[in-house]
Parts: structure tokens; sequence; C-alpha cells
């Protein structure tokens, strides 16, 4: 049945507002977070119903364009971002294992990182504003007078005992039945890092990677004299199984290291049928994994994702972790569960630092005791979505054309592919020039792959400021000719 003329009517109405909307949103008038005109303000403005601008704000929010916030309105959905194009994976035609060699550029991005007048887009650190400042002082405290010569003595390896207790018991909602003895101390995810590098291969072994990987990972490979070979994989499900294998039946690679969980920088997340997989294909070949799960519990959705001890059924996964990214980055306290080189692990640690801060292990262990930490991880994920989301939305009006933008499920990065013509480093030093900081993509790889992607930190809330410092940078890139 055709629809009546009042129908047709209403109709026309709602599509008005709508695409007026949409307008406003695709000119950058109104931004992902902004809040949306009034009712009232919008019925004048058009000159039709409150009831018809009701309605076709029901319908943007079931789109996903707005979203209702109750008492206060309708806001522009950071959400919205169906349309943005994500990086395509790169395929290598020729794999080989590479010496790693930076220079000082590994270097000038973390500097870079500590001056305040430079906009933070580059190391990937999130805010001291979205974490429990107050809490951690009064915890810190709180032990301090309770227990001052215990606070402020020795803690040699495996670290306290309450620490342990705790990370044990997180891990038992994984679905991990653990104890405080497999848990070792160590000083945050790098020297995790390090310390199962130097128990599971020695100078000259090849170490399998993702291709990108963190920087700081090919770095230690570079200064342990070890080799990397960078594995192919796809920027949204993580590495790709079958060059994998086919790296593994024509090369003797000693063990490998990934980021199943919101890989850095590309946030991408291993489906949990791969990662069950991979476990098969490395115990197929007794190759020990070293897992980094620092971003686990950033994840963006219902659930947290698996780890891929999950699926350790011979004991060969080193599964490292911190707390630096999630809740004082300054403490420096990560840990490792190391299986079956248990042992082995824990000489290298007491030969190499000898003890762990007593302190912020017995403050750490007070806070996750308190229940106060999965309080301060539901409101952290939040914020971080929010960022995240807002960053890819004001990236794709912003930046050239042509322009594609990671879709991370968790944590708090983006991997921007631009186009061809433009050379990471020539926006990294003209970006410098003008206070702004991004990492080139160049550093992610040993063989300096990705020279037109950039990664972009979105651990800062959003204020002016950093709108301001983005926009500048999309002029930056957009002035680069090819």
């Amino acid at each position: 049945m055709d629809a009546s003329p009042r129908q047709q009517q209403d109709n026309f109405k709602y599509d008005q507002v709508s695409s007026y909307v949409m307008t406003l949103i695709d000119k950058g008038t109104l931004k992902a977070g902004d809040r949306a005109p009034s009712l009232r303000k919008l019925s004048n403005t058009l000159k039709v119903s409150i009831s018809t601008i009701s309605q076709a704000y029901l319908s943007l929010e079931d789109k996903g364009v707005l979203k209702a916030r109750p008492q206060s309105g309708f806001y522009v959905s950071a959400h919205h971002d169906q349309s943005i194009k994500t990086p395509k994976p790169i395929i290598s035609a020729n794999c080989q294992p590479r010496k790693v060699r930076f220079g000082q550029l590994f270097e000038e991005v973390f500097a870079i990182s500590n001056n305040p007048r430079i906009a933070p887009f580059a190391a990937a650190r999130p805010s001291m504003e979205l974490m429990p400042e107050k809490a951690l002082i009064r915890e810190t405290r709180s032990v301090l007078s309770r227990f001052p010569a215990t606070s402020l003595d020795y803690c040699f390896p495996p670290g306290h005992d309450r620490l342990r207790s705790q990370i044990a018991l997180r891990y038992a909602d994984q679905g991990l039945s653990l104890s405080a003895d497999d848990v070792i101390i160590t000083s945050g995810a790098t020297e995790a890092l390090s310390l199962a590098l130097h128990t599971v291969a020695r100078r000259g072994d090849i170490i399998a990677v993702e291709s990108p990987t963190y920087f700081s990972v090919l770095r230690l490979i570079e200064k342990l004299g070890m080799l990397a070979l960078e594995i192919d994989s796809d920027p949204e499900t993580g590495i790709n199984l079958e060059s994998l294998e086919y790296a593994l039946d024509t090369m003797d690679i000693t063990a490998m290291l990934l980021v199943p969980n919101f890989n850095n920088p590309t946030g991408s997340l291993m489906p949990e049928a791969n990662k069950k997989r991979l476990m098969e294909i490395l115990n197929t070949q007794q190759i020990p994994l070293i897992e980094d799960d620092v971003y686990g519990d950033l994840y963006f959705g219902d659930t947290r994702p698996g780890i891929m001890k999950n699926y350790d059924s011979e004991n060969r996964v080193l599964s490292c972790s911190s707390f630096s990214k999630t809740l004082a980055p300054g403490f420096r306290m990560g840990w490792i569960l190391a299986g079956r080189y248990h042992e082995k692990l824990l000489e290298w640690k007491q030969a190499t630092s000898s003890a762990s801060p007593s302190l912020q292990q017995l403050a750490t262990a007070e806070f996750l005791q308190s229940g106060q930490y999965e309080r301060h991880l539901v409101r952290l994920r939040k914020a971080f979505r929010e960022q995240v989301a807002k960053a890819r939305f004001m990236i794709a009006r912003l930046f050239p054309e042509g322009t594609r933008i990671s879709a991370p499920q968790g944590g708090f990065v983006l991997w921007v592919e631009l186009p061809r013509h433009i050379d990471c480093f020539e926006v990294y030093t003209q970006a410098l020039e003008k206070n702004i900081g991004i990492t080139p993509g160049m550093l992610f790889s040993a063989t300096r792959k990705f020279k037109n992607y950039i990664r972009i930190n979105c651990g800062n809330p959003w204020n002016q400021e950093l709108e301001l410092a983005l926009e500048e940078l999309a002029s930056v890139i957009k002035n680069i000719k090819s």
C-alpha cells in the first residue's frame, strides 16, 4: 500500500532533520562527543515540530549516529565511523631474518614524549588524568605507615607474596588455575620480555615477530644480538598463520614473541580459534612463545579476550604483562608466568636486577585487594574507547583522501595508513617543528616497511589544544607533495 500524503510529508520532515544533522557532522561542525542541537533549537531552525525532531533523533540513534544521555540530550556518537577504511595487510615477497638497526630515532621518540610542550601523540602512554592517583597515594601511605621496614627493605625474586597472590587471583577469572608461586614480579613488562628472551634464546638466534610490531621489542632483540623475522599480519586479526607455518618449515626459528590482544601499533585482536591453532603449530615444533599481554585488560567489548596461556597444553608460553598501561606507569610493576621455564628465568632475574621495589608492590597489592582496580578499569576502558573513537572520527575528517585508520577493539593507539606518496619520516620531522609528536611507521619494522604509516597515541582526554594539534598535523600531511 502506498504511503498517505500525511506519511509522505512526515517522512520528508524526518529526512530533512536527518540530512541537516549529518551535514553538520560531515562538515566537522559537530564532532564525535559534541552535543547535538537541542530539540527546541532545531525545531525553531528548521520550522518543524519538536515531535518530528525527537523521532528523527531516535532514528539517528538507531543508526549509531547519535547517542542519548539521560537528562542531557543527544550527542554525536563516538562510534559513528562505519565509512572509515582500515589499513590493508602488507604481504612480504621475501621474508628473511634481519639484524635490527634504529640509530637515534628510537631515543628521540621517547625524549620528545617527556616534553610537555609537544602534543603527546607519539609514545603509547596513558594520561595521568585517567589514573587513580589519590587512591594510590592513600594506599602507599597506608602500607608505609603499617609496614615501614618491609616497605623500605629489599624484596628479592620472585617478589612479594601478597602481590603475586592478587595477580594469580585475577587469572582465575580467565579460567586459569594459578598460585602465587607461578608469578615472578618484574620491573614492568619490558623487563619481563627481556628476561623471557634471555631464558629461551641466545645471541644469533631467530625470533619470529608480528609485522608491524612494537619498536621496543625490535630494539630489545637488537641489543641481545638476535635476529628478528617479521611475519605478515592482518591489522584486524593479527598474525597470518599460513605465513608463520611457511617460515617454520624453511627457517630455524628459536622462539616467537607476539601481542595477541590489541597489538601495538595496529590494535589487532587474534580470534580465539587462531590462538588455539597457533599453539598447536608451535607445540608441534616445540617452540616457546613469549606473550605480551600488557593491553589485555583494555578491551572495548563486553568480555576480556583470552590469553595464550589458556591454550598452553605443554607449558611453553611465557606470558608477560604489567600495570603500566592501566594503573601507575611510574610504579614499573610487571610480571611473568614462565611455565616450564620458571626456574631458569628466576635465575636470570636474580642475576640481572636482584630485587624489585617493595613499597610499590605492597601498595599495588592493597589496591587490587580492595576491589578498586576493577572499578577503575571500567572507567578507564570507557575513556579509552571514546578517545580512540573520537580520534578516528577526526582523522577521517581531517586527513587527506585515501587515509586508512585501524579499528582497534582495545588499547589506545591508532595505526594510520597515509596515501602512498607521503613519507612518515617527513611527517615526523615537520610535525615536530610545530611541537607535535607522532611515531613514524618505519620504526615498527626491522626492514623499514610502513614508510607511509604513522602511529597516533590516544591515551589523553580530548581538549581544544589537542584538537588544534591534530588539525595542524593534518595540515602538515596535506602539504607534503608527491
